[in-house]
């Protein structure tokens, strides 16, 4: 790739779970990265190995107040996604969604950027329909407690389409199932951390229910690479996509696969289940695997180990 060649691309929430392991793969593929975070929820440390490097730029901001960048392509990630971090300020959530979104779309017109953005699984809610296929309205609470995240991406999908649909934006969504892997929150409240972390401190693991809801679980390289096969794409199709495993696990065997992996005996523990917590997610791929080729390849035991590992050197660094 020559310096005429290179593309300048911003990622919001660049210092997340996400948006760090994109921001590495950019770099790698010979792009220019400004990483934008206001550090909510992500850490200097997922992406403290990429400031001396000249193709990476970064920027504390907060994606609810407008800024002025000169770029090719933006991915917006922006936005807690972890019930326990996203219902600690509803507020700002549905803002970082909506208002986030506002401000990028309007970036990406007035430079004529291809934006991207990462939606969600949530906009599904409680499903009616199994496995969950791009064209399900979805059955939301508009008024619970997760509903500042649920409703706030499927606002941002509205303003998406709508400045699609206004001004022509190159635009590209994808609904993002369960992903995991290493640069997790410890403390996210997600599944497989809470999971990994409790195993590994010998404490018990907790499951909130009888353990019989599902889930399908994506390893975060799969993932990454489907958001760059989405991205880059010259065909007409903007989205919605869903990315994700189709491969479903019950909570209660998540438990006891993870238990197995790291060689405890800990015991599982039953707690209520939260307000609104669906019962079933399970992408419908198909799309993906139609139009842009995609499917993950990761085995959930090797994720699963490359993620224990990772969570064990975080707590024996502490």
């Amino acid at each position: 790739m020559t310096e005429f060649d290179k593309q300048r691309i911003l990622v919001t929430g660049g210092a997340g779970f996400l948006g760090s392991h994109l921001c590495e793969r950019l770099i790698e593929d010979g792009n220019d990265v400004i990483c934008l975070d206001n550090f909510f929820t992500g850490s200097k440390t997922n992406i403290r190995h990429l400031l001396n490097n000249d193709k990476f730029e970064l920027l504390r901001h907060d994606v609810t107040f407008p800024i002025y960048l000169e770029v090719d392509k933006i991915y917006n990630l922006a936005c807690p996604a972890s019930p326990v971090h996203y219902q600690k300020n509803p507020v700002q959530t549905t803002k970082t969604s909506v208002q986030g979104a506002i401000n990028m779309l309007g970036l990406a017109k007035r430079v004529g950027a291809r934006i991207f953005q990462a939606s969600t699984s949530e906009v599904y809610g409680d499903p009616e329909v199994h496995p969950q296929h791009e064209n399900y309205w979805g059955k939301v609470n508009p008024i619970g407690p997760r509903s500042c995240y649920d409703e706030g991406k499927r606002c941002a999908e509205t303003l998406f389409f709508s400045y699609n649909r206004m001004f022509d934006l190159e635009i590209k969504v994808a609904r993002i199932f369960n992903t995991y892997g290493p640069k997790m929150h410890p403390n996210d409240g997600r599944v497989v951390s809470n999971f990994i972390v409790q195993a590994l401190k010998g404490n018990p693991i907790t499951i909130y229910g009888n353990g019989e809801q599902t889930r399908s679980f994506c390893y975060v390289s799969d993932l990454i690479q489907g958001f760059l096969d989405l991205m880059d794409k010259s065909n007409n199709f903007v989205g919605p996509l869903n990315l994700g495993n189709p491969n479903e696990f019950k909570i209660s065997e998540l438990a006891e696969k993870i238990r197995s992996l790291i060689g405890t005996k800990t015991k599982i523990i039953f707690k209520k289940i939260p307000i609104d917590d669906p019962q079933q997610r399970k992408p419908d791929i198909s799309l993906a695997k139609s139009l842009i080729d995609w499917k993950p390849s990761t085995d959930i035991e090797d994720g699963l180990k490359m993620t224990i590992d990772y969570f064990d050197a975080v707590l024996a660094a502490k």
